[in-house]
């Protein structure tokens, strides 16, 4: 059987969890016997940290020339040497790194268009996916990334005669951003458009649920395969030092938390209740978030506490692997209320353990993997007494280490991921994929 994933990229600037969901399912379905599975993407190119040779180098309905359709009306039907240059590589990880393409303020019709599927993809583009598609044999399954790109499902069923799944995760980060009436149309063209999938998977009951809120779809199209690991054998790097350490690993902005997580070792700082507390910082940003983080770093720097912060450049390989060395505790107290939260499991494959507001997902993700605390209510006092509390009893901070340590391989591993998805697959098909 043959599957292609539509995965829409962020240019690699900074940690995309999305992102890293598609290339995870990409690495589940090649443990299976059977399945040729390969993925093709959309918009921006994926994370070269997260990058396999297979991922093809063409990058289909570029940002670059997307937004120009939108935005100049005398360029909506451009040559196709127009597209091939702007949606190079080179050009497409420059527009990643400036302000404007990983936010909603000015692509509110952009979105609608690409929702609805016909201004956004015109015929002849979505002509020269399905030739690509189809240059090395018909997919039985093709994999859409989220449901913000709905409605290719339409203009690739009128073509091919194949089985439309979708993922869904975090559609909400980037709709609620959006005034009405753009915010309530763009999840009713959503539950218009959702005729034409076959299959919806989700890696949590909190997003299941939460997207029948906002669209009213219910049915028995909805698999809930929770979100798995490549299994990482971190190198036992000894701490530098014995000074308590407090970890942030996600894009670094306002949506994600990242001020709450400052005022909170601001206060744990302030009242030297944690002698030594050192902060260390990782997962990026675009050039939306450095006026934040500046914000951020000057409140530090006037509190006195600069010294006591690490900012590590790289997000992946070995600088994650340093970043989580240094650790004891992880946070992430996000302000929306997350779908899953991968970099729980990345913290927990470390043996580092989470503090994490009790909200969306994070009681469900946690409660699995046994390997944090959740709080309530959510507030920088309950967050910096929760950090404080963990750091004072070492014997739980050690256990939820290891009990994260040993079940985030043993119960969300890339192999129960894959069973999961063939499952969905199966269905959708009306065939067997694993034996």
């Amino acid at each position: 059987m043959k599957i292609v994933y539509l995965i829409t990229g962020s240019g690699g600037s900074f940690y995309c969890a999305n992102c890293y969901r598609d290339m995870i399912c990409l690495r589940a379905m090649r443990k299976v016997e059977g399945i040729s599975a390969t993925a093709i993407p959309l918009y921006l190119p994926p994370d070269e940290g997260t990058s396999e040779k297979e991922i093809d180098n063409k990058v289909f309905f570029g940002a670059i020339s997307l937004y120009l359709r939108e935005k100049v009306s005398f360029l909506k039907n451009m040559p196709e040497f127009f597209d091939k240059f702007f949606d190079s590589r080179l050009f497409l990880r420059m527009a990643a790194k400036r302000a404007g393409t990983t936010r909603t303020e000015g692509l509110e019709e952009m979105t609608l268009s690409m929702i609805m599927g016909d201004e956004a993809f015109p015929d002849k583009e979505i002509d020269r996916l399905v030739r690509y598609l189809t240059s090395n044999g018909k997919p039985d399954i093709i994999h859409l990334s989220n449901a913000l790109i709905i409605g290719l499902a339409r203009q690739l069923k009128k073509r091919l005669d194949v089985k439309i799944v979708c993922s869904l995760l975090n559609e909400d980060d980037w709709i609620d951003e959006m005034a009405e009436p753009y915010q309530s149309n763009a999840w009713k063209m959503i539950a218009r458009e959702a005729v034409n999938v076959d299959a919806f998977v989700t890696p949590s009951r909190y997003y299941r649920d939460h997207f029948i809120s906002k669209t009213g779809i219910t049915g028995s199209d909805y698999y809930i395969v929770p979100l798995a690991l490549d299994h990482i054998s971190y190198t036992a790097v000894p701490k530098k030092d014995n000074f308590p350490a407090l970890g942030y690993f996600c894009r670094i902005n306002s949506a994600n938390g990242f001020d709450k997580l400052v005022d909170a070792f601001i206060l744990l700082k302030q009242n030297d209740r944690l002698p030594g507390l050192t902060l260390h910082v990782s997962g990026g940003y675009t050039s939306d978030d450095k006026p934040f983080i500046m914000e951020q770093i000057r409140k530090i720097k006037s509190a006195g506490f600069k010294s006591s912060v690490k900012i590590y450049p790289e997000f992946h390989g070995n600088s994650k692997e340093e970043f989580f060395s240094n650790i004891d505790i992880m946070s992430v107290p996000v302000r929306k209320h997350d779908g899953y939260g991968l970099y729980i499991l990345e913290s927990n494959s470390a043996g580092v353990p989470v503090v994490q507001p009790a909200t969306g997902a994070f009681p469900e993700i946690i409660e699995k993997t046994g390997g944090g605390i959740t709080y309530f209510p959510d507030t920088v006092e309950v967050l910096s007494d929760s950090i404080y509390k963990l750091f004072l009893d070492k014997d739980l901070r050690i256990q939820l280490g290891e009990v994260g340590k040993l079940r985030v391989p043993a119960e969300l591993s890339l192999e129960k991921m894959a069973a999961g998805l063939s499952e969905a697959y199966k269905e959708a098909t009306g065939s067997r994929i694993l034996s």
